[in-house]
């Protein structure tokens, strides 16, 4: 017996049990959606290899005529989206230890893609509704449709922008050059989310609507970071939380050869380590304009700041960066 749990570009996703009661979740391709097919053959060869923790483990596949199926462990707690973003039926009280919990282990999971898996693996959709939570909060990074395998012979691969607006890294939407930076960049936004409980591509504050990452910056250059954590978190260490959200944006900044790997930020998560941010370069941002002429030909990327830090001139990128001349492609999967 199975019921629907989600939905998404590629099909529906089905909670159901194997004979022995353990509860599975199924992945069913929509038989006429044609990216679909793809992302379906990438996340069986990219995700069938690899064992981590903190990776969600495919079961089993099934192809029979038009039957295309994943079968995967089922995550009792749903997303990360649902636990923390969602309607308040579904949200989940998160302390600070959960959420910092969910951090490094996210980060763990991403650390053991980028340095460990072999060949290496960039996720390309890093963010809150693929992150599953197991029945003890557990965070297990899920959909790997979109997931590239990195050689270790191979710096940066050129391919079609794909991920969610509100998680891109600005070099990967502009120039559509894949890095693990682009992950890390991700990562650094869902840091953010998690200890604020706001949305990164939903929510906006001040007159000049400034998304999550520059609201950040800007608290950090007027010494009001703390003024970003969820008010619904209740009491947490202060220095704990500072030293999450300055490893966030380290993550996020617009120069992504000055963003640390992913076992360095593990590292900085998981100990007392003091975060120097006198170096730092402001966040490169990929937001749309408030008056849109259509699409996404008008999103632009915005780096700048009041405080005058510059970047790789190699690799800076030039404030309100008109992106017509590039062809964008995003891909939003429905929270499940």
């Amino acid at each position: 017996m199975m019921n629907c749990i989600g939905r998404g570009g590629f099909g529906t996703v089905y909670k159901g049990n194997l004979k022995d009661g353990t509860q599975i979740a199924i992945k069913k391709l929509s038989a006429e959606s044609k990216q679909g097919t793809n992302e379906f053959l990438t996340e069986i060869n990219v995700i069938s290899n690899v064992r981590h923790p903190n990776l969600v483990q495919l079961i089993g596949c099934c192809v029979e005529g038009n039957n295309r199926l994943l079968v995967y462990e089922y995550a009792e707690n749903n997303s990360l989206a649902n636990a923390l973003l969602g309607s308040k039926n579904k949200c989940i009280p998160l302390d600070w230890q959960k959420r910092a919990a969910i951090c490094i282990g996210t980060g763990s999971g991403l650390a053991f893609l980028h340095e460990e898996a072999q060949p290496r693996i960039v996720h390309r959709d890093i963010k809150a509704s693929n992150i599953l939570l197991d029945k003890k909060l557990l965070p297990k990074i899920g959909d790997f449709g979109l997931a590239k395998l990195f050689p270790d012979t191979i710096t940066h691969i050129s391919t079609r922008v794909a991920g969610t607006t509100g998680y891109l890294a600005p070099e990967y939407a502009l120039l559509g050059q894949l890095t693990k930076k682009a992950d890390i960049y991700s990562f650094g936004v869902l840091v953010l989310e998690v200890v604020s409980g706001q949305s990164s591509s939903k929510s906006t504050w001040g007159p000049d609507m400034h998304v999550l990452v520059e609201w950040t910056w800007k608290l950090r250059e007027e010494g009001r970071l703390l003024e970003i954590v969820d008010p619904d978190m209740g009491k947490y260490p202060e220095e704990q939380v500072l030293r999450f959200i300055k490893v966030a944006l380290l993550c996020t900044q617009a120069t992504s050869q000055q963003r640390p790997s992913m076992k360095q930020v593990v590292h900085m998560l998981s100990n007392q380590t003091e975060i120097d941010l006198q170096n730092v370069v402001p966040p490169g941002v990929l937001k749309e304009p408030r008056h849109r002429t259509g699409g996404f030909g008008g999103l632009t990327v915005d780096t700048s700041s009041s405080e005058s830090t510059k970047c790789n001139p190699a690799e800076s990128v030039s404030t309100q960066t008109n992106m017509n001349s590039y062809q964008l492609s995003t891909t939003e999967v429905s929270p499940r």
